[in-house]
Formats: structure tokens, C-alpha cells, sequence
């Protein structure tokens, strides 16, 4: 098989041999690199590696190019759907107006994945580190990355898709095949001919057949027991609020549990592209981010508890104890609750059949390489179903927006607004529902209702992506844990008003009606739904750990078992 390409396109002949001494020197081991000066030559190379089934990895356009060639981002994102597409500009690019107004609207509209400055001597390696990153990030789209589990099933749906889902929560890269591929047939005999499936190959070689959700939790990075059974802070949910609260608690050298019924990320995990977070200014995905994020909390000292739901949370002695689905207790002297939210079912029996056989709650990180040149819906109003909405684009014949609300302007921020009614491939259906599908043995078909008429009408579907609300994961909670008519959790300022807070002093801000236990991220009652505003709400939590720990007297737990500590400021004596 030919080494993937890394293609450069540059009117500017000088800069274009500099670019192409640089990528040869740095990465001609293991990629073709392809340099050209006009933008016709390269439609014409992108047409022949297209027919040899060659990839290209990345795709750097020169400013010239990109203005007056436009259709060649257009074809490169056609013709090879993973590869990366960066706008190559010179230094100080920014000051003027006409390449940053360029940058801006490519980005927008995503035509490309970002800038990158053409490089000044040799080697440069602000040149290098655009490059690389580009590079990961296509590598672990294409599940090549040596860290990836291969997972072999019959079919796309039952056991085989819930090992998927693990390792998509788990933001683990993973690749899935069916038995009767290629890929498959070679992963069955190393197994041996009489493997059981589904089966995993892990990345040091193991095989796995039919495992077991120890065996699965194991691979997925779980510890097969915890250290201790008493912390100074657990965590519940692993999503950007709690891993944020893990890092933050962990790094003031407080004893943390992060517990998680799934693994890693929460809902941001299905954001294929955040370009709106801080200090990302390329975008990150949401996958990426927590990965991110975990490794950190990691290096901090907390420990994490992958596949084990929390079913119950009470007081014992002046402590308090959260109780897992298999029996097990963990007791801690503060709680913090970021469980998240989960989206909400369509609740239509046809299409809760095929869930995973083309209907899927979430976004479309995984499956979407698998629907290319198909026929594609999907329904939600808010960002996530925007950015699901332009990341299926790059394979989808078609993208149907189905949105309940009148207006995409309701729900969604006004740069994807933009980005999704600039996209060629959209189709937005405002003021409309998906209320019945089906299909033999996979989704074939959607009927849509228009809420002002009442009419409906039956489409073609090879997918639906649900994206429709959120509803908070926080039924498993005691009844004396205030909540709102929706199920978030009242917290701070909201539980006035005769909500059962039992103590003299007011709670802090994001206290809940238990003493001791905080909520942060979207389960929290008035939380905005963000990404980076659940992020910033981890990281008040875990301040406002050091306050019920040190400050309180009406609550500094008593340590209840091995491993607890109360923490005093350095300033303070040691009682």
C-alpha cells in the first residue's frame, strides 16, 4: 500500500520549494510528499490518488490558491474525507486585512481545519508542531494510531456495539470490523478459527473473545480494585465539570475518586470540533479534550473508576457515602456531583429498535467514516447538532437538520448558525419532528411531521443522529437532595424558599440541600450548557472544597476510615 500523501499547493514557487525541503526532510520516511504550483494540477493529482486508493493525510493551500482556486478544498474534502486541509500563509499574516478576513470565513464555513505559517529556515518548528498536530489528528480519525483497539463483530448492532460504545466513552481510539472483511478475517485467525465473538485485539497483543465487562473495563483503563475505600473528595461523572474538579482537587493534594457509569468526556465527548474553547485556536474535539484532561487529573494523583454507576448517596457519622450498583461503598468527606446529562430519547418504539443500527443518541465521532454517500438526518437544535451536522458532511451524500424550533437561531451559536446555512451538503427543517421510522434489520426510513401543518411526510434514511435536549442524570439521588421540576439540582442562592436547608449558615454557591455535597456542569440547576462553563464550574467546585474542609465547623467530617485527612490552610497550626 503507498504511504500516505502529504500534498502542498503553492503559487509562490520559492516558498513552495522551501515547504516541500521541510516536509521531506521531517516526514519523507513514512508520507509522499507532493508539491505543486497551480491548483488544476492539483485536482488532477487528487483524481489519480483517488483512483489508486492512495490517502492524503494533509493538505496545505497556499493564500493565492485557496482565493482563486477555490473549488480545490472543496474536492479535497470530497475526495478524501480524513485528510486535513490548513490554509498556508506567511508570518504576520494577521495585521492584513484581506488574509485575515480569508482565514476567518474558511474557517467559519469549514473549508479548512485551520492556518498554518509557511516556514522561515530550517528546520522551523512552529512550522513543525502545526504539521504534527495535523498528523495525530488524522491518524487517530483513521484509527491508526498504535494505541488503537480493534473490535471484530458480526454485525454492527448488539454486544459488538456496546464494546464500541465503551471505547467511545473512554475516548480510547478504537476500530470496528465486521467478520467477514478483510481486517476481520485476519483479526479472527489470531484469535483461532473458534473464537466467540465479538472479540477485541488490544494494543499489547492480547485478544480477548466475548469478554467479560470486568475484562472490557480492564482494557478500558479501570484499576480492578481502588486503593482505599475513603477519600477526601469523590466525584461523580467524568465529564469536563468533573474531570475539571479531579485535576483542581487532586493538584491541592487532596485524596480524589472520579466515578464514572461510562468513562470519560460526558456529552462533550460527542463534539467532533469545539472551535469556541479557550486556548484551542484550531478547535479541539471533544474526545481530545478529555483525554486531555484525564491524563492531567492522572498526573495529580486521582484515581478513576470507569464502568461503575453510583446508586446512592448517604450520610454515615459526620461523613458521607456514596454506594455503587455492585455493593460497594466509598465514603469521603465532600461530594461533588457531575453527572451531566444525557440526551433525551425520541421515546418512538421503531426507532429505539434500531438503535445502534442507524439510529444513535449522540454525536457522530465514530460512525461517521462508515456513511459515506449516504443519506444522513439529524435532529437537534442546539451546537452539538450543528458541529454533528457539519462533521458528517465530510461523508454524507446529504445532512437533513431537523430542528423543532422556528429558527436555528434559538438554540445555536450565531458562528455555527453561519457555518450550517453556508454548507452545501445541509438541508435545515425548521419547526419540525422526527416522529416514526424503520427498516429490515437497520433504519431504511424517517417520517417527519411539520408542526404548522400537521403534514408528514416519509424520507429515505441511512442514519439519524439525535442531539434533542438534555435531561440530567440525577435520578439515582436521595429525595432529600433538592431539584428542580426537571430533575437539576438546586444549588447555592436556588434553594431559598423552603428547599430543606438544615444548617444556620447560608450555603455556598454551589452547595446543594445536603451539606457537604457540591454540584457542578449541566446537572446543576442554571448552569449554562457549555463546555468551557462546566469547566470553570469543576474548578470553583474543587476551591469551594478547601472551604467545607478548613472553614466550617458545622462540616469537617469526621475521618471514617484509612486514607482521610483534613486539610488546613498552610498558614494554620495542625490541630
Amino acid at each position: 500500500m503507498a504511504p500516505p500523501v502529504l500534498l502542498a499547493v503553492d503559487g509562490d514557487r520559492d516558498l513552495l520549494g522551501e515547504v516541500e525541503t521541510q516536509l521531506v526532510q521531517r516526514y519523507g520516511s513514512h508520507y509522499q510528499v507532493t508539491c505543486l504550483d497551480d491548483a488544476d494540477g492539483a485536482l488532477h493529482e487528487l483524481t489519480e490518488l483517488g483512483k489508486h486508493g492512495t490517502e492524503v493525510a494533509l493538505a496545505l493551500v497556499g493564500e493565492s490558491v485557496a482565493g482563486s482556486g477555490g473549488p480545490l478544498l472543496d474536492r479535497v474534502r470530497r475526495l478524501q474525507p480524513h485528510a486535513k486541509r490548513a490554509l498556508l500563509v506567511p508570518s504576520g499574516s494577521w495585521p492584513n486585512p484581506a488574509t485575515a478576513e480569508l482565514i476567518r470565513e474558511l474557517t467559519t464555513l469549514g473549508r479548512i481545519d485551520h492556518y498554518v505559517l509557511s516556514p522561515r529556515g530550517s528546520p522551523d518548528e512552529v512550522f513543525h508542531a502545526a504539521v504534527s498536530s495535523f498528523l495525530l489528528e488524522w491518524a487517530s480519525d483513521r484509527r491508526t494510531v498504535p494505541q488503537t483497539v480493534h473490535i471484530v463483530g458480526e454485525e454492527w448492532s448488539g454486544r459488538a456495539y456496546e464494546l464500541r460504545t465503551v471505547f467511545e466513552q473512554c475516548a480510547i481510539p478504537h476500530a470496528f470490523w465486521l467478520a467477514n472483511t478483510d481486517k476481520g478475517r485476519e483479526l479472527v485467525a489470531r484469535a483461532g478459527e473458534d473464537a466467540a465473538l465479538p472479540l477485541m485485539a488490544l494494543p499489547d497483543g492480547r485478544v480477548l473473545c466475548d469478554p467479560s465487562d470486568a475484562e472490557i473495563a480492564e482494557a478500558a483503563g479501570a484499576p480492578g480494585d481502588l486503593e482505599e475505600d475513603a477519600f477526601d473528595v469523590v466525584i461523580v461523572g467524568a465529564g469536563p465539570a468533573g474531570l475539571s474538579a479531579a485535576v483542581y482537587s487532586a493538584s491541592e493534594g487532596l485524596s480524589t475518586l472520579v466515578v464514572d457509569e461510562g468513562g470519560i468526556g460526558g456529552k462533550a465527548r460527542s463534539s467532533p470540533h469545539i472551535r469556541n474553547y479557550l486556548g484551542f485556536a484550531k478547535g479541539v474535539s471533544g474526545s481530545r479534550l478529555a483525554e486531555q484532561a484525564y491524563e492531567q487529573a492522572l498526573g495529580f494523583g486521582a484515581q478513576f473508576l470507569f464502568m461503575h454507576r453510583a446508586a446512592g448517596l448517604d450520610r454515615s457519622g459526620r461523613g458521607l457515602e456514596v454506594a455503587l450498583a455492585d455493593d460497594r461503598r466509598v465514603s469521603a468527606q465532600a461530594i461533588v456531583l457531575a453527572t451531566g446529562a444525557s440526551y433525551k430519547r425520541l421515546d418512538v418504539a421503531s426507532l429505539e429498535a434500531l438503535s445502534g443500527a442507524g439510529v444513535f443518541y449522540g454525536g457522530p465521532a465514530s460512525e461517521a467514516p462508515g456513511l459515506r454517500g449516504k443519506e444522513v438526518y439529524v435532529t437537534g437544535g442546539g451546537n452539538s447538532a450543528g458541529q454533528a451536522a457539519l462533521h458528517l458532511t465530510r461523508f454524507a451524500r446529504t445532512v437533513t437538520l431537523v430542528v423543532r424550533a422556528q429558527t436555528l437561531d434559538a438554540g445555536m451559536s450565531q458562528y455555527l448558525v453561519r457555518a450550517v446555512q453556508a454548507a452545501p451538503k445541509i438541508v435545515v427543517r425548521t419547526d419540525t419532528s422526527v416522529v416514526a421510522g424503520g427498516g429490515e434489520g437497520r433504519l431504511q426510513e424517517l417520517v417527519l411531521r411539520e408542526h404548522g401543518t400537521g403534514n408528514e411526510t416519509t424520507v429515505a434514511a441511512d442514519a439519524l443522529f439525535v442531539l434533542i435536549g438534555a435531561q440530567p442524570s440525577t435520578d439515582w439521588l436521595p429525595a432529600e437532595l433538592a431539584r428542580d421540576e426537571e430533575g437539576f439540582i438546586l444549588t447555592g442562592a436556588a434553594l431559598a424558599d423552603g428547599h430543606g436547608w438544615p444548617l444556620e449558615r447560608p450555603p455556598l454557591s454551589f452547595e446543594t440541600s445536603m451539606p457537604g455535597v457540591l454540584a457542578a456542569g449541566d446537572a446543576r440547576h442554571g448552569s449554562i450548557k457549555r463546555v468551557a462553563s462546566a469547566v470553570g464550574e469543576g474548578s470553583i467546585a474543587a476551591q469551594l472544597l478547601h472551604t467545607l474542609l478548613e472553614d466550617d465547623p458545622h462540616h469537617v467530617a469526621e475521618p471514617a476510615a484509612r486514607g482521610v485527612r483534613t486539610f488546613l490552610r498552610p498558614d494554620r497550626p495542625t490541630a
